[in-house]
């Protein structure tokens, strides 16, 4: 029988060099996860505008221009192979009590923290979690992951969320309760809870779970 060439696994890794991976489906999450993360950076701090990748080319996108002047204060992206789905949810309603929360359908966001200045995004990095924000939108949970970058020198040793200081989770707060602001719409949006590393790590692992459960045939589709 002759061997399908795309299977080849030679040829495989020439494709690899020829076409950029998707970063929401092509990128791994790291063998050490949820403990440390292969994270794919959307936005700096000194962005002005909000981007986003493509879901379907994988490529940033301009999402929207900021309206107000508030600006992303760490590093902000999401984890690869990762689903905002029924287990996320699930956990969500647990700890709110709220019915009829569903997952938002994205990959699950995170925000680094560095001492180093990071001028764009599109790139990927590695980071520990510490702990998490419970943010409920529009009924949908759109949990943000608080991680440190890997071996970073100011917040690296930072070990759960109270190791950080009240200022800087005020700031994240405070940015994602207005950062989707429109004039003249409305939207219900809260921060329900704060929460420590064991959650955090706890909300990646159903993530993957959820990823899994959603894509469980991408691999074999892509090999058609």
């Amino acid at each position: 029988m002759k061997k399908n060439r795309l299977m080849d696994p030679i040829v495989g890794k020439l494709m690899g060099l020829r076409y950029k991976s998707h970063p929401w489906h092509g990128i791994d999450l790291g063998d050490d996860a949820p403990e440390v993360v292969t994270c794919f950076i959307e936005m700096v701090p000194t962005d002005t505008v909000k981007y986003e990748v493509d879901k379907v080319s994988g490529y940033l996108k301009l999402d929207r221009p900021q309206k107000y002047s508030n600006v992303v204060p760490a590093l902000y992206g999401f984890l690869p192979q990762t689903f905002c789905g029924d287990q996320v949810s699930d956990l969500a309603k647990e700890r709110t009590g709220i019915e009829d929360v569903k997952g938002d359908g994205d990959p699950l966001d995170i925000c680094i923290l560095t001492e180093k200045e990071i001028t764009h995004g599109d790139i990927i990095v590695e980071a520990k979690p510490i702990g998490g924000i419970r943010l409920i939108d529009n009924d949908e949970a759109d949990d943000k992951i608080i991680a440190v970058l890997n071996n970073d020198a100011v917040y690296g040793e930072y070990k759960d969320i109270c190791d950080c200081p009240a200022l800087i989770i005020d700031r994240l707060k405070h940015y994602f309760l207005t950062y989707k602001d429109l004039p003249g719409e409305k939207r219900h949006c809260e921060i329900t809870h704060v929460y420590g590393i064991d959650e955090a790590q706890d909300v990646i692992k159903r993530a993957m779970d959820d990823y899994s459960n959603r894509f469980n045939n991408l691999e074999s589709m892509l090999k058609l």
